[in-house]
């Protein structure tokens, strides 16, 4: 977004299409840091049609901000409804009179609401004194002009109606009318039919065909443009009134060209389609709002303006009410604090809600994860930096209560050393996920989840790392390094693996040079857990003093060659050759988000606890090369680790972008965006990397930082709800530790 100092100016901004992240970073301290003003915030807030509502048709509110749907067999009210608790219609029973009125058509006259039944165009407010009688059967069309005065029709006559009577009447040949409008500036009405579009001098009261085409669907007046913008069933185009003549050629390249609904909104373009919702911004390019996340239906019957603020999108399953709030970063963390505290925490775990009903975030139920321990490190790294940060007890305590059921990883099975993934109360042990890996705890009251890959064990060394280095509780920080220790020790003196409760190595806990170099130097593994071990062994020395990790270090790097392992460009990182075995094939069919995860999440110790000045910049050198190919993404917490090692360079703007584009529902919507027309496709890659620019993440399916940001379609219609612990607090407050997000300024 632009930053604008004022609130009400940034709302009108996002309207206007200021939605590019070009804001003004001061620097502080000599670096780059963005500063944490207000910037736009969408949510919906959705209202969902039932099957005795019949066909919905348009939407409108007054002045009073009521919302009033004209629907095929009465008109509706809304019930209820906020933010992920949609809502409902219900008659709208306000005025008795209103029932025996059959209603064809709705608009807004100086925001108030003025109708269109069988007999005339009328409305409620102005003490009803307006009832202006338009003596025309089947009107379904209609337009305020000057004065009170309306033009009216039904599709193939029109009537103009004022105080004084019907003051024309004329026939329209061809293809009926769907839809009026009226230039203030000209005096003419402008009429669309499927084929052509039509203007009507209310002086003259002559009617010409301007153009002629077809499948016309909808149009809108550009304001103070002197031009109209018309729908199609294939794109749009803009009629000069001026010249009376067609501005450039067709727009096709849009989200979905088949057109249902156009409307000009604070001077752009807002359009419906058979396939969404989306908005023109001043650049050429479009918000687009498609799927549950914003709209109850896919097709869209009508737009428009409910305040300064707020848009309705009426659709073929309900109504949507985009909302588009004024907040800072800092206000946005709140929220999704408090999403986590309200609903993602089991047993201290930093968890998913799952098995919910359609987006119903009170019928779910908090899940256990095979990466229970990964994302609890990165959302404990969350609270960690916020407590560094700001001194918050309430970030201590929750500290507390996650590192304590990170150490029950370690105590719930009778491995020295080893994490479990998870563990879980026995009685439902048939129907957790991957039961087959469950094991019978002590007590047998308890299960615990075997198989703990190098995921979980990175993360782990991450978060004990930042709590040893940065938080001033000592019980903390010797709780932290006391599992680090018990971790890096089980790892050394077991040949370099993670020995499970069978005596064998897990899958994915293997570090040995004999495993980590048997594969070719172009499948990732081998740069990977070279870099990990590296990176972990220094974070166990650093704060154990314990010279065995370091001289294990050195013999890995020296020796068998982990150092050029891990500093190989990643350029270099593709498909295994030809001739090599199945398991190196199939670890490098494509690019791994995972391993991404795992890269920079130990970039932390690789890098702050570098034995050597050389080392640290070497390293350097390997993570600035990495972070470069993951720029396309856009992803903030990688973005937010470039500014670990070159303050200077990062890409501090998409961090914030990110940051401010991420949904604040962050539940799993289905999403599509492969159909649409305004983005550039790729050929398939090696990276996965389906667009050429990344789209913003309020338009992509839920993810975390492992998932593939340039994954187009996916979801799962609204079954699960994501936890902002890992997703969104871990980059933000990383940021605030690092001091390249400020905090919140004043007004």
């Amino acid at each position: 977004m632009k930053y604008i100092q004022s609130k009400l100016l940034v709302v009108i901004g996002l309207l206007m299409g200021l939605t590019a992240v070009h804001g003004q970073h001061l620097p502080t301290s000599n670096h780059r840091t963005h500063q944490d003003i207000p910037f736009i915030q969408e949510y919906s807030v959705k209202y969902y049609s039932s099957d005795d509502t019949g066909d919905l048709k348009k939407v409108y509110s007054d002045r009073n901000g009521t919302v009033q749907v004209l629907g095929e067999k009465w008109l509706l009210r809304t019930h209820a409804g906020a933010f992920l608790y949609p809502g409902s219609f219900t008659a709208d029973k306000t005025y008795l009179a209103m029932k025996d009125k059959n209603v064809r058509n709705i608009t807004t006259v100086e925001n108030q609401f003025v109708y269109l039944d069988d007999k005339a165009v009328f409305s409620n407010a102005w003490a009803g004194s307006l009832y202006l009688k338009h003596g025309l059967s089947g009107a379904v069309n209609f337009a305020h002009g000057e004065d009170f005065s309306f033009l009216v029709s039904n599709g193939s006559t029109i009537h103009l109606v004022n105080k004084e009577g019907v003051s024309y009447k004329g026939k329209i040949s061809g293809s009926p009318v769907i839809g009026i409008t009226y230039d203030k500036n000209s005096g003419n009405y402008y009429l669309l039919a499927e084929n052509k579009l039509m203007s009507f001098s209310a002086s003259s009261k002559k009617l010409d065909i301007l153009t002629e085409g077809t499948g016309f669907t909808s149009f809108a007046l550009r304001e103070g443009k002197n031009k109209i913008a018309i729908g199609t069933t294939d794109g749009y185009f803009e009629w000069n009134l001026l010249s009376n003549k067609q501005e450039g050629s067709k727009n096709k390249a849009l989200p979905w060209p088949s057109l249902t609904s156009l409307v000009e909104i604070n001077g752009l373009l807002w359009f419906g389609s058979e396939q969404g919702a989306f908005m023109q911004k001043e650049d050429g390019k479009f918000n687009y709002y498609l799927g549950e996340r914003w709209l109850p239906g896919d097709k869209v019957l009508h737009i428009s303006q409910k305040n300064e603020d707020e848009i309705l999108i009426l659709t073929d399953k309900g109504l949507a009410k985009l909302v588009f709030m004024s907040q800072t970063l800092a206000e946005k963390a709140i929220f999704y604090r408090n999403q986590v505290r309200d609903r993602h925490i089991r047993h201290g775990f930093n968890a998913t809600l799952v098995q919910m009903e359609k987006g119903n975030i009170n019928s779910g139920r908090i899940k256990d994860s095979d990466n229970d321990g990964l994302w609890t490190s990165m959302y404990l790294g969350a609270e960690a930096f916020r407590y560094v940060t700001t001194g918050s007890a309430d970030a201590l305590q929750n500290m507390k209560e996650s590192l304590d059921a990170m150490e029950r990883l370690y105590t719930i099975n009778d491995i020295e050393g080893f994490p479990a993934r998870s563990f879980s109360r026995s009685g439902f042990k048939d129907q957790l996920g991957g039961s087959v890996h469950w094991q019978d705890a002590s007590d047998p009251e308890w299960v615990w989840k075997a198989t703990t890959s190098s995921d979980e064990v990175i993360g782990h060394v991450f978060v004990f790392g930042v709590i040893a280095e940065l938080v001033d509780n000592e019980a903390l920080r010797q709780q932290a390094i006391g599992l680090l220790d018990q971790l890096m020790t089980h790892i050394v003196e077991n040949d370099w693996y993670l020995i499970d409760f069978d005596g064998k190595h897990t899958t994915w806990g293997r570090w040995n040079p004999e495993y980590v170099n048997g594969f070719p130097t172009m499948v990732g593994d081998r740069k990977l857990n070279s870099s990990n071990i590296i990176a972990m062994l220094q974070t166990a020395y650093h704060f154990t003093g314990k010279e065995v990790y370091k001289k294990e270090a050195y013999k890995l790097m020296d020796k068998h060659g982990y150092l050029e392992n891990l500093m190989r460009p990643m350029e270099g990182i593709g498909k295994a050759e030809e001739g090599s075995d199945d398991w190196a094939a199939m670890l490098s069919e494509s690019w791994n988000h995972s391993d991404d995860e795992m890269y920079f999440l130990g970039y932390w110790g690789l890098y702050r606890y570098a034995f050597t000045e050389e080392l640290k910049e070497k390293y350097r050198i390997a993570i600035l090369d990495h972070w470069e190919a993951e720029r396309p993404e856009k992803d903030g917490l990688w973005n937010i680790f470039g500014a670990l090692v070159d303050r200077e360079n990062f890409d501090l703007e998409e961090a914030v972008w990110y940051l401010q584009e991420y949904p604040l529902d962050m539940i799993s919507w289905n999403v599509k965006n492969s159909h649409r027309k305004d983005i550039e496709l790729l050929e398939p890659n090696f990276r996965n990397q389906s667009t050429k620019e990344v789209l913003p993440p309020d338009e992509l399916k839920l993810r975390r930082h492992n998932g593939n940001r340039f994954d187009l379609d996916g979801g799962n219609n609204g079954k699960e709800e994501y936890s902002a612990g890992d997703i969104w607090l871990l980059p933000y407050w990383m940021g605030r530790y690092l001091n390249v997000i400020s905090e919140p300024l004043p007004e």
